[in-house]
């Protein structure tokens, strides 16, 4: 299976409404930002890799990890969530079968929590000032 265009972030501004108000979930070597959309099924997720954690080939390979991973683990979570994914330089060094158990359990907790809560008020809606 493919990973397909329909369920990734591609725009700009989707990566910072989901940083802006978004819900978050730690883990050992990656950070995982996430947002309930209103409208949509399942859900879309983005790398974000930092030149801080290595040269081009490191983050490419961080990120070739991480969307297999995702790749494997996507298929049972129907929740129309944006996530964004954050690695951290302990991934290059981490075995795949621990990536993909800490993708399944991120996908797990965010399932969770957004049939928990539902959409955030303030998910993508300008707010007055007081």
């Amino acid at each position: 299976m493919i990973f397909p265009r329909s369920a990734r972030l591609l725009k700009h501004a989707d990566f910072e409404r989901v940083y802006k108000n978004g819900r978050r979930h730690f883990s050992a070597n990656l950070t995982v930002f996430y947002l309930t959309r209103e409208s949509g099924e399942g859900i879309r997720v983005g790398f974000t890799v930092s030149r801080a954690l290595g040269d081009a080939v490191d983050r490419n390979r961080m990120k070739r990890r991480l969307r297999e991973a995702v790749r494997m683990n996507r298929l049972g979570t129907t929740v129309p969530v944006d996530i964004v994914i954050n690695p951290k330089r302990s991934l290059l060094k981490a075995e795949f079968s621990d990536i993909a158990k800490e993708i399944s359990r991120a996908f797990e907790v965010v399932e969770l929590k957004a049939h928990k809560s539902g959409p955030r008020p303030d998910s993508g809606v300008a707010r007055k000032p007081n």
